[in-house]
């Protein structure tokens, strides 16, 4: 209503400066002066290359008191050698639990009940390895293009803009180890772990594990849409729309289980979904050609709606012979508890005040991602990867659907 705006609306003050002309900061001084006992929370929305000139004119300027945080976000460089001196240049002003390294997908419901299903049931923990797990998916799909960032994401590509933060970071959440408490150390080192377990993925093995590709006109709920390139404006480009990748963690207990991640832009809609499928029953009393025995499947389901789905096989019900088929076991966030849930920013910006950095990236994090993340951009430029084009509202290349048929395994959603 008018009245709450105009409540609300006085406490807000805008000051307009220049990142690096420190001296002059006057205004914003000015404004903070006398509540150097309140919260502070410095949120750079801005190109990377600023954070360190923002950090210093804070420091400068005597605005960072013992409960100021700053807040960083994606991506924090575009390199490991760019991170670490982003890294450098925050810590140079702030202490590490002082700084929040955003990623919106940490803040999710379903994210956040990862912990919840795997560490607080006893019926996913023992299977939940090789042995038990045939193969994990992974797939964030949106169906938008790059629209007005189209300049920006040329210089970044997927590969960068997804995977090295949100990809891996769930890759890290369904792989991890159980931590000893739920201290967010304790969380963020056993996803170290998984960072340092990433089998690296050279310019012997692009070929053969990562697609990259860049998506050409086409239509999306029956709406002509048009090519990247034609969004850029440009006669050529290198940069990749959609990844897929092919990972293998080198520890006892996911040796040998694949895990299969994808992400792309002007995909038929915005889904993203983790699976795991789980392994054939070692001696099936069904027979293959009488019964459409499945294995069982737990999906995670991240967006549009959240919740987790078990697939499980079931008898049809009545009498005159034994019919199977696959049945869920369906668990809708929002139908089972009936409360609006935080959006995911506003979960992690309360996080922020709280001082809480648990579903926050730490230093050691960002930089083990990212130098994972160059050796597969060196290994396409050494091996000359070729950067594979799709029909947008399609599910990407024809090549990243061999990614898994060599492997005699599909990509679900079934495409």
């Amino acid at each position: 209503t008018e009245p709450e705006w105009q409540t609300f609306a006085e406490r807000i003050h805008y000051v307009q400066t220049d990142a690096g002309a420190h001296d002059e900061w006057g205004a914003l001084v000015d404004i903070l002066a006398g509540n150097e006992d309140k919260v502070r929370v410095a949120y750079l929305a801005t190109a990377p290359s600023l954070f360190g000139a923002f950090a210093t004119g804070l420091r400068h300027n005597g605005l960072i008191t013992k409960s100021s945080r700053i807040v960083l976000e994606k991506p924090v460089g575009h390199d490991y050698e760019s991170a670490r001196e982003i890294n450098d240049a925050i810590g140079k002003c702030f202490a590490e639990n002082q700084i929040y390294r955003i990623d919106h997908y940490l803040g999710k419901e379903t994210v956040q009940n990862l912990l919840a299903l795997r560490f607080a049931n006893s019926l996913f923990e023992p299977l939940w390895r090789r042995g038990s797990v045939d193969h994990v998916q992974i797939t964030v799909a949106e169906d938008l293009g790059v629209g007005n960032r189209v300049e920006f994401y040329d210089r970044i590509g997927t590969l960068r803009d997804m995977v090295q933060n949100h990809m891996l970071q769930l890759v890290c959440l369904v792989a991890m180890e159980a931590p000893a408490s739920l201290h967010h150390d304790a969380v963020r080192d056993e996803k170290m772990k998984v960072l340092r377990a990433l089998k690296p993925i050279g310019a012997d093995e692009v070929r053969q594990n990562t697609v990259r590709a860049q998506y050409l006109g086409g239509a999306i709920n029956g709406k002509s849409v048009p090519g990247y390139l034609e969004e850029l404006g440009g006669d050529g480009s290198s940069t990749e729309t959609f990844v897929a990748l092919k990972l293998e963690i080198e520890n006892w207990r996911w040796s040998g289980v694949p895990f299969y991640i994808r992400s792309g832009k002007r995909l038929p809609r915005k889904h993203s979904e983790i699976v795991v499928q789980f392994q054939d029953v070692p001696h099936s009393i069904f027979t293959e050609q009488e019964y459409n025995v499945t294995a069982n499947r737990l999906s995670i389901l991240l967006q549009p709606d959240e919740g987790v789905k078990l697939s499980v096989m079931a008898k049809e019900p009545g009498p005159g012979g034994f019919e199977l088929r696959p049945v869920s076991l369906d668990l809708s966030f929002e139908e089972t508890f009936g409360v609006r849930y935080p959006d995911a920013y506003e979960r992690l910006l309360m996080e922020v005040l709280r001082g809480n950095p648990a579903l926050f990236m730490r230093r050691d994090e960002i930089e083990a991602a990212w130098r994972w993340i160059d050796g597969i951009a060196a290994g396409w430029e050494e091996a000359r990867q070729k950067v594979e084009t799709y029909v947008s509202g399609s599910w990407g290349p024809s090549a990243s659907s061999l990614l898994l048929d060599r492997d005699n395994r599909s990509w679900h959603p079934e495409e």
